[in-house]
């Protein structure tokens, strides 16, 4: 199964996060197909930077956002 979910980038207690297209089956910082954009939950007022075009085609092929995932989309307008 293929997921639209988050992986953590940054530095200790700095967190940085890319949305990523990612085999259900892999560990958080593993190998990922695609990356889709990125959010960073620090600036104030969180910034989210997403490609709806690809968000779209891989919801369209099956792929599940995660719960997270999916209200950063709500977020970004998707």
């Amino acid at each position: 199964m293929v997921k639209i979910r988050l992986t953590r980038l940054g530095a200790h207690k700095r967190p940085f996060y890319r949305i990523v297209v990612a085999d259900s089956r892999t560990r958080r910082g593993g190998t990922f197909i695609e990356i889709l954009g990125t959010y960073d939950p620090l600036k104030d007022p969180s910034e989210i930077k997403l490609n709806l075009d690809k968000a779209k085609i891989w919801l369209q092929k099956g792929a599940q956002p995660t719960d997270i995932v999916k209200k950063l989309m709500q977020r970004a307008g998707l």
